[in-house]
This record gives structure tokens, C-alpha cells and sequence, in this order.
């Protein structure tokens, strides 16, 4: 079996993975004390992916649980869900990292790392076949971002040939009021950037928009955000998860999403996402789910589609009885409709998938997950908010203080910059430049950027093409 492990650092990252957890437990009939009760041979068929069988009918997820400080730790030990995590499973701290990216990377993060990953090793000679490690957390804090970053490099350094996903929630200023947000998530960006495979943002300020926008919510809290991240969760590894389905391990999901190396990183959608009292009055149909996956106000990372291109897509539909042919002709449909917010050298880059298993409360389902060159208005965001406060080496002592060199900021700036020239190149670039027209008898040829070289007047494509 292809197993997959998950790790949940941080306060944030183990609240979403707990809730992961919970809606996945439910879709697969196990309760809180790990024991099977489902109804279908669908439900177990692939259950060893995430859960280790350690007797007859009890199961146990591959999560390790990850924090610097005990609060979250006892919070999740004093949940209805406690006994579904094994104990030797729970790693942690005292001190916290204090929001401190650096505290989180070098002193606190690095005491602990040689325990987590003696648990991470433990739970890989449990695996017959591992495929790879999925990691939530958030960019935002100390440890989801320092402790998560370091854990990253540290597994890609010991299992490079084991692939990486990471959910990675994006911070906000309508959620969280930590200042040097800016910091850290560049710092972040720099290491997911270099050592992950793929990456799903999910940004705190469009969940919250969704929560007032869509679910009509006055005051949305982390429970609720929380819930929209574990419903695209699902509905994201449900094609790993049941049997029988298009990306059902995470390297097909990477092939087929991942044009070029460095741009792994998806925006996610999910439908449908209707208030309580709009329920009654909206047809759950692939024409509508379809429609409400492709609405740049239902992306759960705060980016307009519209002023970008999308490279690639996958949509994953969820439920009993759902044609794949209507399927096909409405993604067509609408992808004929948004010709323009497609790339034309990538030839039908959506690709679609159906799972005959609903998620539990639902009778269909849709994820969307899209490779989109508009993340980089996201990025860039974060970019100038980095600069405004680095121009005047504001909080810079906190980091330098825990053994970081001031280079570090420079670099993870100067990658970050670098990845945001990429997606704009590819945006920008036309079918001819794509796949490079060869250069002319002079001597020159192109310069590689689709300008006339000096000695041949031949073209060629962008240099990242040619590289």
C-alpha cells in the first residue's frame, strides 16, 4: 500500500490536522477510538494509506503532532479524538517560539528535531511502501513556520526520494495581528520554494471572506475556517484515499499539476459553499459545482484568478452517479468560456477526476485545484509588507539574536522575487515562444529571452524554457 504520513506542527497546524482527521475518520467509518465501523468495502479498501492497522478492526492515522509549547497538545489530548493518536506520537516542548521564525528554526526547533525525527523514522518502518509526508501548518508563527520549515529540509535530506506536500496556511490581517507576519512567511517561502514538492496555499483573509460572504457568518472564528480547510482537505486527497481514481498518489497528482519545478504551489476551491439559509434553494449539479470551483471569490487563497493565467487544473467531483461525460463537457464548456485565463501552450491542462463517494453530509461534492500564475499577487504582498519594514531593519535583533545571519532575510527576499520574474515570464509567454522556433543561419541566434540576437535574426523561447 502507498502509504502517506502526516505531520501537524504548530498551534495552527495541529488544529487543522485534527479536524483533517475528524472529517476523514467519519468518511471512512472509523470513530474516535480508532475502531471501524463502516458500511462499504470502499471505506477500507484504502485505509492503509493514513491508517496503520495495529489489531483486528482498530486503527491508528499516521499523524505526528508537533508544537513547541504543551497548550495545543493538551487541548487535542483532552478532545473527544484523544485516544485515536498514538501517545509516543505527541512531540513537544516548553518555551514556544514567541512568533519567532528563527526561534523556531535554530534553538528551540533544533532541540527538538532529532526526537521528531526518530517518531518520523519509527512510523516509515511501519510503512510497506511509503509514497511520501504531508505537513500542515501555517507561515504565519514561530513554529509552524520555523519548527515546519526545518522538519522539511530535514526529511527531504534523509528521504529525498519520498515526495513532500504541504498545507500551508498563509497569514492575514483580518485574522491574526502578529506583526512580524511579513518575516516569517518570507522566510517560509524560501524553504518551501526550495525543498517541497507541492504546496496548497490557503490564505487566512479569503477564508474569511468566504465565511462572510458565502456562509453569510457575522463572526467567523478559526472553528469555521478550520472546517472549509479540512473540507478541501478531503475532497483533495479523496483520490488517494478510494480506490480506482485519476492522481491516486501524490506523485501522478504532482505529474500532472506540476509544469515546472518551482512553481508547485495550488490554489485550492470547494463546493459547494452555501450559507444555511441558502441550502434549500441551490441545485447541487455538476453545472453548478462546476460554476461555483471556477468563481475567483470561492479560491481559498486570496488571489483574483482573473489577472492570471491558469498553467494547469484539477477538479475532483465527489458522489453517487455522477457521469463522467457531463463531467468532461462542462469543464470543456467552461474552460472554453475562460479561454483566455488559460496558458495556450499547455493543451487541455484540467484534468478531471470522479470519486464514487460522497463526503459524509453531502450527496455530491467538487474540489478545485489550480496552478495559476495570479499566486504571484499573493506573494508580492507579502514581498512589499517584507521590504517596508526590512528597509529600517524594524524586529530584525529578535531573529539575529537566536544565531540567524542577516543574509537569510536577503536571500529568502531575493528567491522570492526571482520565483514572482518566473510566473510572469510564463504568463507572458505565447505557443511559439513555448516551444522555442529555431534560431536563423547568422550567427547569433536568440538570446533566450525571444528577442533577436544580435549576429541571427532567429527566435527562441523564454530562457527558463530553454534552460
Amino acid at each position: 500500500m502507498r502509504e502517506i504520513i502526516n505531520l501537524q506542527v504548530g498551534q495552527c497546524g495541529n488544529q487543522i490536522g485534527s479536524c483533517f482527521w475528524e472529517t476523514i475518520s467519519a468518511e471512512h467509518g472509523i470513530d474516535a477510538r480508532g475502531s471501524y465501523h463502516g458500511t462499504s468495502d470502499y471505506q477500507r479498501e484504502r485505509l492503509d494509506v493514513y491508517y496503520n492497522e495495529i489489531d483486528k478492526e482498530k486503527y491508528v492515522p499516521r499523524a505526528i503532532l508537533v508544537d513547541l509549547e504543551p497548550g495545543t497538545m493538551s487541548a487535542i489530548k483532552a478532545s473527544p479524538s484523544a485516544s485515536l493518536f498514538k501517545p509516543d506520537n505527541f512531540v513537544f516542548g516548553t518555551s514556544g517560539a514567541g512568533n519567532n521564525w528563527a526561534k523556531g528554526h535554530y534553538t528551540e526547533g533544533a532541540e527538538l528535531i532529532d526526537q521528531i525525527l526518530d517518531v518520523v523514522r519509527r512510523e516509515m518502518e511501519s510503512c510497506d511502501c511509503p509514497q511520501g509526508f504531508q505537513i500542515c501548518h501555517s507561515l504565519g508563527g514561530g513554529t509552524g513556520s520555523g519548527l515546519g520549515t526545518l522538519l522539511l529540509s530535514k526529511i527531504k535530506e534523509e528521504f529525498p526520494s519520498r515526495l513532500i506536500s504541504t498545507y500551508s496556511v498563509l497569514p492575514s490581517p483580518k485574522v491574526t495581528d502578529t506583526v512580524v507576519e511579513p518575516y516569517n512567511s518570507i522566510l517560509s517561502l524560501h524553504h518551501l520554494i526550495e525543498n517541497a514538492d507541492s504546496v496548497f496555499c490557503i490564505d487566512n483573509g479569503a477564508l474569511f471572506d468566504i465565511c462572510k460572504r458565502t456562509l453569510k457568518l457575522p463572526n467567523p472564528d478559526f472553528v469555521h475556517l478550520n472546517g472549509l480547510i479540512s473540507q478541501v482537505m478531503s475532497g483533495v486527497t479523496c483520490s488517494l484515499r478510494f480506490p480506482g481514481q485519476l492522481n491516486s498518489d501524490l506523485r501522478k497528482l504532482s505529474v500532472n499539476l506540476i509544469p515546472f519545478t518551482r512553481l508547485h504551489f495550488f490554489s485550492v476551491a470547494g463546493a459547494p459553499i452555501v450559507s444555511k439559509d441558502s441550502e434549500k434553494y441551490v441545485n447541487s449539479n455538476i453545472m453548478e459545482l462546476a460554476s461555483q470551483m471556477f468563481d475567483p471569490n470561492n479560491m481559498m487563497t486570496a488571489c483574483d484568478t482573473r489577472k492570471g493565467k491558469y498553467l494547469t487544473a484539477a477538479a475532483v467531483f465527489r458522489g453517487r452517479n455522477i457521469s463522467t461525460q457531463d463531467v468532461d463537457n462542462q469543464m470543456h464548456l467552461l474552460q472554453s468560456k475562460n479561454s483566455t485565463n488559460f496558458v495556450e501552450w499547455i493543451p487541455n491542462n484540467i484534468k478531471t477526476s470522479v470519486c464514487d463517494v460522497a463526503p459524509s453530509g453531502l450527496p455530491v461534492s467538487g474540489t478545485f485545484i489550480a496552478n495559476t500564475t495570479s499566486i504571484k499577487g499573493l506573494f508580492q504582498r507579502y514581498a512589499t509588507q517584507f521590504n517596508q519594514m526590512y528597509r529600517r531593519k524594524a524586529f530584525v535583533h529578535w531573529y539575529l539574536s537566536e544565531g540567524m545571519e542577516e543574509i537569510e532575510f536577503t536571500e529568502a527576499d531575493s528567491n522570492l522575487r526571482d520565483l514572482l520574474m518566473e510566473y510572469q515570464q510564463y504568463e507572458d509567454a505565447t505557443i511559439d515562444e513555448a516551444v522555442g522556433v529555431a534560431g536563423g543561419d547568422g550567427g547569433g541566434g536568440g538570446d533566450g529571452m525571444g528577442k533577436e540576437g544580435e549576429g541571427g535574426g532567429g527566435k527562441r523561447g523564454p530562457f527558463l524554457f530553454n534552460k
